[in-house]
């Protein structure tokens, strides 16, 4: 479980497939306090520690991990939001986000208005899922690449976003351009409720 209050930003400096998966490592400055079977969010998606070498460690991503998320677009150099699990004595600064990313994204466009940035992102969701509360709602909570955000500007495939400048430092939104591909989390608590809804 995850807050979406993203640590860091961090370098892959490694890509490897096998079979099918994809082996990432990742140089992080809180290498030295993870441990082998620890979970660890990758640009939103929970992963878990496979090897540890120096200060570098490495994840492996599934075949279906890499169809529904962006993890398969990287290579070295690339920069990935970091976050390690939540503690259950800390405070929630975020809101509850699993780590399961629903879909990908794709950045329409970047305005910079006194000092912020409004990102805006589209994304194809069938119906049927829509129906189950895979949909952003006006103020709601979405995860956009691991970052808990507010939405605004919510339309049936479609949402924008508010970026402070401590955030687009701190994340990898400042390496993001439009036609960037994003990684998206939609409220569970959206979810359950529109399974409670639809129910019989």
């Amino acid at each position: 479980m995850f807050s979406g209050i993203v640590e860091e930003s961090a370098p892959v400096v490694a890509v490897s497939d096998t079979d099918g998966n994809r082996h990432i490592t990742v140089r992080s400055s809180f290498t030295d306090e993870l441990k082998i079977d620890q979970s660890v969010a990758h640009n939103g998606v929970c992963l878990t520690v496979v090897a540890i070498e120096g200060d570098t460690y490495t994840v492996t991503a599934i075949r279906e991990t890499l169809d529904r998320s962006n993890l398969g677009d990287l290579k070295a150099g690339s920069e990935v939001n970091l976050e390690r699990s939540m503690k259950l004595d800390a405070r929630l600064d975020g809101h509850i986000v699993q780590g399961h990313v629903d879909c990908t994204a794709t950045v329409e466009s970047i305005e910079e208005v006194e000092g912020s940035r409004y990102y805006k992102f589209r994304y194809n969701i069938d119906p049927v899922m829509a129906a189950k509360g895979y949909v952003t709602v006006e103020k709601g909570s979405v995860t956009v690449n691991g970052v808990s955000l507010t939405v605004c500007d919510s339309e049936a495939d479609s949402f924008r976003v508010a970026i402070i400048p401590y955030t687009y430092e701190h994340t990898n939104f400042h390496t993001f351009t439009p036609g960037t591909r994003v990684n998206l989390e939609f409220d569970i608590i959206g979810k359950y409720v529109s399974r409670l809804l639809t129910h019989e």
